[in-house]
């Protein structure tokens, strides 16, 4: 029972950042109504700026995420202006395939940038662990579920209770509907993208702490992606919900399948998660339901 327990645990943590990633996701599609299959990549690219401001220009930690963090609201801001925004009016696979595009550019663009090899954050965290009687929490775990709880609710508050947040909002349920309340559709696109950015990059280092930090970590977006299938492309509230679900049953799947399959069993979960909520609840579980009247 230790062992479920710790298992739960270690992916109730995980699954908190998973949904900090997701809102990337959600805050795109509920905005533009595209799915962003290159939010992975934007994850390792942030990652790997923070690391390079921290090892190259000798930064704090803190001032490096910082700095990323500019960077990376820029970079969102550009995708949307140059790639995305040029696709208005095109149909929606084709900005579908633009998104991969993006994914397959940053995949060839980032072991040129900062090489194939493994990096890691400098430690600022004290070894070892919270233990919470037979269950250990490691401090890098208990921190990265703690950052992404506290940059969820402040996404939450953004949404509900700034301008900006709210014009968001209001752009979600129809863009003709916005403009006519004077809302400047576009520079909403540009914050979407921004947001997105900026939540893949803080993911992407708190997650970096935890293993390492490479171009691989694209594969993380993968087990994001069914968080924001489970959850509902259009509910930031689903993210929040459902991504320490996918991180639970990830870690459950590790815990008690991979000595069984010699690996690869927690790679096989959020495909599996994937399949069962398509077949069974299309729209996620927080996710609203459109029906077309004939």
């Amino acid at each position: 029972m230790s062992f479920f327990l710790q298992m739960v645990l270690s992916g109730l943590m995980v699954g908190g950042v998973y949904s900090l990633v997701a809102i990337g996701f959600v805050i795109i599609y509920k905005s533009s109504k595209v799915i962003n299959f290159a939010q992975g990549q934007l994850l390792a690219f942030g990652a790997l700026i923070v690391w390079s401001f921290v090892h190259f220009c000798n930064l704090p930690l803190w001032l490096g995420g910082l700095l990323a963090a500019v960077c990376m609201a820029l970079l969102g801001t550009i995708i949307e202006h140059l790639t995305i925004r040029p696709m208005t009016g095109q149909p929606l696979m084709a900005v579908i395939v633009m998104t991969i595009g993006l994914a397959t550019l940053f995949d060839s663009l980032m072991p040129c940038l900062f090489g194939a090899d493994e990096k890691s954050y400098p430690k600022v965290l004290p070894t070892g662990g919270l233990n919470i009687s037979e269950l250990s929490v490691s401090y890098e775990y208990l921190c990265a579920f703690l950052t992404a709880l506290g940059m969820v609710g402040i996404f939450l508050y953004f949404f509900h209770r700034t301008r900006i947040g709210l014009s968001m909002r209001a752009v979600s349920d129809g863009h003709d509907v916005a403009r006519s309340c004077g809302i400047k559709v576009g520079s909403i696109f540009s914050w979407a993208w921004a947001i997105a950015a900026i939540t893949a990059m803080v993911g992407g280092y708190l997650l970096g702490n935890i293993v390492s930090v490479s171009a691989s970590m694209t594969s993380i977006g993968l087990s994001v992606f069914p968080v924001v299938i489970l959850g509902g492309l259009d509910s930031i509230m689903g993210c929040v919900i459902a991504g320490p679900i996918v991180g639970i049953l990830e870690m459950l799947a590790v815990g008690y399948a991979d000595p069984i399959t010699e690996g690869g069993a927690g790679e096989v979960v959020p495909y599996i998660i994937i399949l069962l909520t398509l077949i069974f609840k299309p729209f996620g579980i927080f996710g609203e339901e459109h029906i077309e009247r004939i």
